[in-house]
């Protein structure tokens, strides 16, 4: 089956390289008019949405700072410029550093819920104004496998703020279902060919958590991408307040 997304407007936030740019690349390429967006490297971003455009997507590139309401309402004006807003990915996220919770440092505890909690809350909130006056919308979050398992050592303040996107993923599904909106949640396991696991995780683990993964390979931002396309589509009409797990089978529950 050929999932189709034609005429709709998504907007991926964090999607300059790794599974954002995978998501904005298969959205494109399924019909879509898609926002990307990154924070800080315009000249990087106007290349990656120049490639996206080279395949035939329509592709508009805007820096802004998601964790800053007022920056980030230029992604949503950007969307309403291109027709609406359709689908939301709240990609945006990162790990910034490992620290123990007995090294407890409150600038990076608030620079990591930011990122990757506030921001997801500020990008819903400026969308839901126009998806509920459309009486239609999908919102995707990502979570992470560490929001139910803890993460790897020093990593507490993000699996908590991944966490917190899967239980807010929950709450909205609540909230907004009446409007005919779909808010679901994807969390990736280990996602090889991405700058989280080559920054902050040993090579040697690479290697031996292949072993452990029922399926006996890495996952790919493809892997995570295919199911955001799934979410963002008239397949998942049904579905909200879930969460997908893309992990290979490392973890079950």
């Amino acid at each position: 089956m050929d999932v189709r997304l034609d005429g709709k407007v998504a907007i991926v936030t964090g999607s300059i390289q790794g599974i954002g740019l995978a998501t904005a690349d298969i959205l494109a390429a399924s019909g879509a008019s898609v926002i990307i967006n990154n924070h800080e490297d315009g000249e990087r971003l106007e290349e990656v949405a120049e490639s996206l455009r080279g395949t035939g997507g329509k592709v508009k590139a805007v820096v802004a700072d998601v964790t800053d309401k007022e920056d980030a309402k230029k992604l949503v004006n950007a969307a309403l410029e291109m027709g609406g807003v359709d689908i939301l990915v709240n990609n945006a996220g990162g790990l910034v550093k490992r620290v123990p919770i007995a090294e407890f440092d409150e600038a990076h505890f608030h620079t990591v819920v930011e990122v990757n909690l506030k921001s997801a809350f500020i990008m819903c909130n400026l969308v839901l104004p126009h998806m509920k006056e459309k009486k239609a919308g999908k919102i995707i979050n990502l979570s992470s496998q560490a929001a139910h398992d803890g993460g790897g050592p020093g990593s507490a303040a993000y699996s908590s703020s991944k966490g917190g996107i899967w239980t807010m993923t929950k709450a909205l599904a609540k909230e907004v279902g009446p409007d005919g909106i779909c808010v679901n949640c994807v969390a990736p396991g280990f996602i090889g060919q991405t700058v989280f696991h080559n920054t902050f995780t040993p090579k040697e683990t690479h290697e031996k958590v292949i072993d452990m993964i029922p399926l006996r390979r890495h996952g790919a931002p493809l892997d995570v991408a295919r199911a955001i396309l799934f979410l963002a589509s008239e397949l998942s009409d049904y579905i909200t307040g879930q969460t997908i797990e893309v992990n290979g089978g490392l973890y079950t529950y």
